[in-house]
C-alpha cells in the first residue's frame, strides 16, 4: 500500500513564505512523478496542479506559481519539498501530494490530478491580505 503524507500547511500573512513536505515511497527502477496539486475555496470539484517533480529530477511548474514555489526532493529520505515565498490570497486552498509510478509524463500530464493514483489527506494553507 502507497503511503502519501503531507505536512507544513498553516496561515500566514500575504508576501510570506511557507514550506510543504510530503513523504511518498520511491523504489528502486521504478519511474515516478510526484507532484503538488491545490483546491481553492468554492472549487471542491476541481484540483488544479502546482507543481510536480519526476525520478529524472525534472520539475514542472503552473504559470500562476512560476517564481514564486519551488519544487524539490530528497531522495534518500523520500521527501518532497514544495516551498512557496510571495504568497497570495489567491493560494489559499487544500494542497495535496500525489504520487504516481507509471512510465514517464509530459508536463501537461505532470500537472494533471488523472494521472495520479496515490494521493495524502491534504494540508490547509491560508493567506490573508
Amino acid at each position: 500500500q502507497v503511503r502519501v503524507v503531507e505536512s507544513g500547511g498553516g496561515s500566514v500573512q500575504a508576501g510570506g513564505s511557507l514550506r510543504l513536505s510530503c513523504q511518498a515511497p520511491r523504489y528502486k527502477r521504478q519511474r515516478y512523478c510526484i507532484g503538488w496539486f491545490r483546491q481553492r475555496p468554492g472549487k471542491e470539484r476541481e484540483r488544479e496542479g502546482v507543481a510536480a517533480i519526476d525520478s529524472d529530477d525534472r520539475t514542472f511548474y503552473a504559470d500562476s506559481v512560476k517564481g514564486r514555489f519551488t519544487i524539490s526532493q530528497d531522495t534518500a529520505e523520500d521527501i518532497l519539498y514544495l516551498q512557496m515565498t510571495s504568497l497570495e490570497p489567491e493560494d489559499t486552498a487544500i494542497y495535496y501530494c500525489a504520487a504516481d509510478y507509471a512510465s514517464s509524463m509530459t508536463a501537461m500530464q505532470a500537472l494533471s490530478p488523472y494521472e495520479y493514483s496515490y494521493w495524502g489527506q491534504g494540508t490547509q494553507v491560508t493567506v490573508s491580505s
